[in-house]
């Protein structure tokens, strides 16, 4: 469900053979060779009709640098997911993408790393969860799929607390 606005954006592709496609209102046209931006959700269409090579992002670069972050910043605060400097909610949806093009021994090696990083965001999200609603600070530094926990268990956390102690008169 996530993924439908990272499929929307454009990415950067080379033509591998001329290609025209004119289906409702899209247009694109390319020659072999050329560089353009086109919706992601196309290029993925044309890329495994061998029509066009995706120019993305090194995922692994971006992952290195997010599991290095959250390290060096210890156990309370969290880091901004970034994609080429850039805050990025998509991360994991653009990190899922990247391993489904590794070879099954690659594709273990970014696993685990991704694992790591994923365990040392949870333990924060959790603890930031329990102790306040989520802040736009907070919020600009998540992915869409952390952001969706971190409600989940603010929410959570509440009604347990309410559970126990009542509402305040």
């Amino acid at each position: 469900m996530h993924s439908i606005g990272n499929s929307l954006k454009d990415v950067k592709v080379e033509f591998k053979k001329d290609t025209a496609l004119d289906v409702s209102d899209i247009s694109i046209k390319g020659k072999q060779g050329e560089i353009l931006n086109i919706p992601r959700w196309i290029a993925n269409v044309l890329e495994s009709e061998k029509h066009v090579e995706i120019q993305d992002v090194d995922m692994l670069v971006e992952l290195k640098q997010a599991v290095e972050k959250e390290k060096m910043l210890g156990q309370f605060d969290l880091s901004t997911l970034q994609v080429q400097h850039q805050a990025d909610p998509h991360f994991y949806i653009k990190m899922k993408s990247y391993m489904n093009g590794l070879h099954e021994k690659d594709y273990d090696k970014v696993e685990s790393m991704l694992n790591t990083l994923l365990r040392t965001r949870q333990t924060k999200i959790i603890r930031l969860a329990d102790a306040s609603k989520l802040t736009a600070d907070i919020s600009q530094k998540l992915s869409i799929e952390e952001r969706e926990f971190y409600n989940n268990l603010h929410d959570n956390s509440s009604k347990f607390s309410k559970t126990i102690i009542g509402n305040k008169k």
